[in-house]
């Protein structure tokens, strides 16, 4: 769809104009920006799809998004609303800003909800999958979108030390050391190890995360395959509360933020 195959349509309220709360579905590779926030040092997600919206509604637009990611992370299922009075139909902020957008970023769906949902406050919880590409040689088709580790892992040790980071902690093991979250109590629903061939991939679902943490877990974790851990340290992490002690915190490239649940 072009912007001239655009239809326009009438407004419900006749002809005075009215406020539409749109709430996108974003898929994007996050390899070549900094992260979803604008900010001063990169080019971002968010900033792209601000730029296009304006192109598209024909005024400058601010997109709330349900979270930041890190330069470099990927997603399935970003969630982010801008507010706009023009009467234009839901396929045009998906086909139709899909034809502005670069081929890195698209939109999935488009909707539009109620003035009061706000794609962060209102989110119940997240599912983040971590992809390691375990070969014995490097993958190049695989380089934006998953960890190389080279060499056996062991899943079952994967899957006893996971066991403990489901629950409600405190997670300041877990936390980059310039999260600015108030608290780093956090609740965790699963964390779920899988294989794939030679990807492994580290599914977790929660109410909410700290900067870095599913990195930091991920990390963590392969530290343990690798028997440089035991399964049982994660108690001990999480009650010494010393970033210091975990795991390092995984590439940014191997994370994607999969679905954001309402």
């Amino acid at each position: 769809m072009t912007l001239a195959e655009i239809p326009v349509e009438t407004p419900r309220w006749g002809v005075f104009p009215f406020m539409r709360n749109i709430k996108l579905t974003i898929e994007f590779d996050g390899t070549s920006y900094a992260g979803w926030q604008i900010q001063l040092n990169g080019l971002a997600i968010q900033q792209v799809m601000e730029e296009s919206l304006a192109r598209l509604v024909g005024h400058q637009v601010r997109l709330h998004g349900s979270g930041r990611t890190d330069a470099g992370v990927h997603a399935r299922g970003m969630v982010a609303t801008f507010a706009t009075d023009r009467p234009l139909p839901l396929r045009a902020f998906s086909d139709g800003l899909n034809s502005l957008l670069p081929p890195e970023i698209a939109v999935l769906d488009a909707q539009e909800v109620p003035d009061d949902f706000h794609p962060r406050f209102d989110a119940k919880g997240k599912h983040y999958r971590y992809t390691i590409f375990n070969g014995n040689r490097r993958a190049p088709l695989l380089r934006h979108t998953a960890w190389f580790v080279r060499g056996g892992l062991d899943l079952a040790a994967m899957r006893r030390a996971a066991i403990h980071l489901v629950g409600e902690h405190d997670f300041t093991a877990f936390r980059a050391a310039n999260c600015a979250a108030k608290t780093s109590v956090r609740t965790v629903w699963s964390v779920d190890i899988s294989r794939d061939g030679e990807l492994v991939l580290i599914d977790v679902k929660g109410r909410g995360f700290l900067k870095n943490m599913v990195r930091i877990m991920a990390g963590t974790l392969v530290e343990v395959a690798q028997g440089k851990m035991s399964p049982d340290i994660i108690p001990r992490l999480l009650d010494a509360a010393d970033r210091s002690l975990a795991g390092r915190t995984a590439p940014p490239h191997g994370l994607c933020l999969i679905e954001v649940y309402y």
